[in-house]
């Protein structure tokens, strides 16, 4: 699967690093190239890979996503409209590169950075060099060294110490379709500073056959509150690899709500360290899939200091032949006494084809500690069901009821008000075909 003149190949759809990319970048990118070269694609035989197979994407022939020219904005505003959330700062990416025509900027406080990633090495390079490429495991993961060796645009957002953002940032990047499959690699980089506040989100769609390979990095000072959400929503025949690494300081908070709706295949890797006492993280994930698609979400949660607190809930639905990996891991070092932890899995599994391999991961290396986990696997509860019949409700929209009710713990979790109702738009018109419901 890793010959050397496939790697190669997708080496050289890197494009060009721009007139004025300051040497770090280049570094970035060398870095990127060795390492890539060296790893390629992860395989089943790694244990974090032993249930989602690369094989079908590394058989593919990838060409490098156009840019983002009229006719490609063109073909990408449908795709735009419908997402859109219509408050805030809406940051539009097409096929990887930044679409000002499609953006929707805002005012922002003095010293605030929204911008492309592109514009900002640039402009800005001092800001981004002691972060960009700082979290990512570009040594470990190859996909994360693969978009490190082809990083040219993708979106920032630095918020000084102090300073709140009250609307949230969207981030849209879009895929459109072309005559071959194309490949494209995102890089999102968030700094907050001490005692900053924001919300940002992250969103893919697309049409046609594609690869999305995105990397997020996220720095938070002490005393910071991120909220990110992240809406995988990218088309079925795609293929979808992310990575978001993210380091905490004192007293910080981050919480994650991840959503996972489309792709013939995705992963989703999700990390978090604290490197300060007091730390906090909440992690969120919905992830509903059928047909024959796969779903993967690997998380880590590091506890390296001490009295942190996290907080974690992943639910699954999977109906059809698809299939899903849940592998979530809380590290408790030996210094992070009077860690608090929680982690839990729960997946509906709607036809007896469906499957789920769930491995929910604790730690510990210290020893005044409160910490959990758990996983549940099963099926709707039939005496829920009868219930619902016996009060005129058709038994496959009494399926859907429930079914909603239980990915709707989490739905309602999201703040920002258009977002949520777009998520509860886009499961319900969802559900009828993994049930059979008439609404």
């Amino acid at each position: 699967m890793n010959d050397t003149a496939a790697l190669d190949r997708l080496l050289a759809l890197a494009p060009p690093l721009r007139a004025g990319a300051p040497a770090f970048a280049g570094a970035l990118r060398a870095r990127g190239r060795a390492r890539f070269a060296a790893l390629g694609f992860p395989t089943t035989r790694s244990e974090d890979w032993k249930y989602t197979n690369l094989a079908p994407l590394a058989r593919q022939t990838f060409t490098a996503a156009p840019a983002a020219n009229g006719a490609v904005t063109g073909a990408a505003a449908a795709l735009v409209a419908a997402a859109r959330l219509g408050v805030g700062i809406e940051l539009v990416f097409v096929n990887g590169r930044y679409a000002a025509d499609l953006s929707t900027p805002a005012p922002l406080p003095a010293g605030v950075v929204v911008a492309s990633l592109a514009a900002t090495l640039a402009a800005q390079p001092g800001l981004l060099e002691p972060h960009l490429g700082r979290l990512a495991d570009l040594e470990a993961d190859g996909m994360a060294a693969l978009n490190s060796a082809c990083v040219e645009d993708g979106a920032v957002v630095v918020l000084p110490d102090g300073v709140a953002l009250d609307a949230p940032v969207h981030c849209l990047f879009v895929s459109t379709p072309g005559d071959a499959p194309t490949v494209s690699h995102p890089r999102t980089l968030i700094v907050a500073g001490a005692g900053s506040r924001a919300t940002v989100i992250e969103r893919y769609v697309g049409a046609g056959v594609y690869w999305t390979n995105a990397v997020t990095e996220i720095a938070l000072g002490a005393g910071a509150d991120l909220i990110h959400h992240r809406v995988q929503g990218e088309d079925e025949r795609a293929f979808h690899l992310a990575a978001l690494a993210a380091a905490q300081g004192a007293d910080s908070q981050f919480t994650s709500h991840v959503v996972s709706f489309g792709a013939a295949l995705s992963r989703g890797d999700l990390a978090t360290r604290f490197d300060a006492a007091g730390a906090a993280c909440r992690f969120d994930g919905l992830y509903v899939a059928d047909g024959a698609q796969h779903v993967d979400h690997h998380t880590t949660i590091d506890h390296r200091q001490p009295r942190g607190v996290s907080r974690e809930l992943y639910k699954g639905i999977l109906g059809g032949r698809a299939s899903g990996v849940f592998n979530g891991k809380v590290l408790v070092r030996p210094d992070a006494q009077q860690t608090d932890a929680q982690q839990m899995n729960r997946t509906l599994l709607l036809s007896d084809d469906a499957q789920i391999d769930t491995k929910p991961q604790l730690e510990i290396f210290a020893d005044d500690v409160k910490c959990s986990h758990g996983a549940t696997i099963g099926q709707l509860d039939e005496d829920a069901i009868f219930y619902l019949r016996g009060r005129g409700i058709g038994a496959a929209d009494a399926r859907r009821l429930l079914i909603h009710a239980f990915a709707n713990e989490l739905v309602e979790r999201v703040a920002v008000a258009p977002l949520r109702r777009q998520l509860e738009t886009a499961l319900a018109a969802r559900l009828p075909a993994m049930t059979g419901a008439t609404i």
